[in-house]
């Protein structure tokens, strides 16, 4: 199984290129569930705005034409996408989503109840679309609310809810 996993604003915003415009515990603990125990692949960007390197429990690859060094220290450097033979999840950014849609088999997307795509103009990154006619929305969670989470510079909470999509026709048969 290889999956994507990401968390978007209503309009499609993932970040500004150097991070998340929010913060969400609950997000973060649906990722860390999902994402654990299995290895994880990254733009170096991505692997830039993470907060602690390597993510703890899981096999951190970057997907770089930079060589390794101290940069990357707990984390494999590699050109392209690792061959992926054992489960795995990659985690961003949203040209590495795009590279490997045709080789996915499920989609975890967090919605966050926000239009921000103006606000961030030209630094706005944008979730790769789910292709319709190749992944069937299998879960999707009401509406929740966030017990602290919240648009970085507010206190305002926000409502979220999880999206899951499953490749309708194995990847074998495409």
């Amino acid at each position: 199984m290889i999956g994507a996993i990401w968390a978007q604003s209503v309009d499609g915003v993932i970040g500004d290129g150097q991070g998340m415009p929010w913060h969400m515990p609950e997000d973060l603990r649906h990722f860390k569930l999902t994402t654990m125990g299995n290895p994880v692949v990254m733009g170096r960007r991505t692997w830039l705005s993470l907060p602690k390197k390597p993510l703890p429990g899981r096999d951190n690859y970057i997907v770089s034409s930079r060589n390794p060094g101290e940069w990357s220290t707990g984390a494999f450097v590699l050109p392209d996408v690792p061959d992926l033979a054992t489960d795995t999840w990659i985690i961003g950014g949203a040209r590495l989503y795009d590279s490997v849609m045709d080789i996915l088999d499920v989609i975890e997307v967090t919605v966050v109840d926000a239009i921000i795509a103006d606000a961030y103009g030209d630094e706005a990154v944008f979730a790769p679309p789910v292709p319709e006619d190749d992944f069937a929305l299998m879960k999707d969670s009401d509406w929740l609310q966030s017990e602290t989470g919240h648009l970085n510079g507010s206190d305002v909470p926000l409502r979220y809810r999880f999206l899951t999509y499953e490749r309708k026709v194995p990847k074998d048969h495409v």
